[in-house]
């Protein structure tokens, strides 16, 4: 339990149980519960927008999306975000692996990491907005699963990439996440996933493709950053969160269509 309270602080704005002292070990086994926290924020953000678009009748999606989309930044403070500016500025620069390194470590942020979450932002909002056209349990499925696949993704990058420095934030998630861990979230994540098979079965099948869909984009991804870096670190984490996420919405839109 205390491993899962350190990683929901971490991860989101939430404080349950304020917690001050990390250790190391704590605070890499917190990596197992994280498709667990990414149900919370999935949670609160369906309920916020539901009730929104239930209030509306459907007739004002491009608030309720550009609400939804904002719910999943503030319940996060943005920390996933700034891995993606920060990621992209680095990855695009040009520049050799330790100058890549330098950039990703400044916080200041560059023209690549801005117009990177310029893109993400239109495209999860456009999404959202064409959930809450269509269908709300539709709308409320893909804001609940995202976040939910978008940390399962970030154990992967977590457990089966290597880390590209000898010290920093993520190293003691790399530290502590093993194959086990890896399997144990998958499980978590699938049995969260299931449950949307209780509102409707098409809406699972939905998840079930969105989540191979951010599979094969976290992949390719964080095999681009190795490449480049010789490995991953917490910005890539943070990075291949938020562009699964978007995958996961992207998906539930196309499949409104179908």
């Amino acid at each position: 339990m205390n491993s899962f309270l350190i990683g929901l602080q971490f991860l989101t704005r939430i404080f349950v149980v304020k917690q001050s002292v990390w250790t190391e070990q704590s605070f890499g086994e917190s990596v197992k519960f994280f498709p667990l926290i990414g149900a919370v924020i999935g949670s609160i953000c369906a309920i916020v927008v539901g009730v929104l678009n239930f209030l509306t009748a459907g007739n004002l999606p491009l608030l309720t999306g550009t609400i939804g989309f904002t719910s999943l930044i503030l319940l996060t403070g943005g920390i996933h975000c700034d891995g993606l500016m920060d990621s992209a500025d680095g990855l695009f620069s040009g520049r050799e692996r330790e100058k890549i390194l330098d950039i990703m470590k400044d916080s200041r942020s560059g023209s690549f990491g801005v117009v990177s979450m310029i893109l993400v932002a239109a495209l999860d909002i456009a999404a959202l907005t064409e959930l809450a056209r269509f269908s709300t349990a539709q709308l409320c499925a893909a804001i609940f699963a995202a976040p939910i696949i978008g940390r399962l993704m970030m154990v992967a990058t977590i457990g089966l990439f290597p880390y590209a420095r000898p010290t920093g934030t993520g190293k003691a998630f790399a530290k502590f996440t093993t194959r086990r861990t890896i399997i144990f979230a998958a499980v978590e994540a699938a049995t969260l996933i299931a449950l949307l098979a209780f509102v409707d079965v098409k809406i699972f099948v939905t998840a079930t493709a969105a989540t191979f869909g951010a599979a094969l984009v976290t992949w390719r991804f964080a095999t681009f950053a190795t490449e480049k870096i010789g490995g991953v670190t917490g910005d890539i984490y943070g990075a291949a969160t938020t562009l699964s996420e978007t995958a996961v919405l992207m998906i539930f839109a196309f499949a409104t269509v179908l």
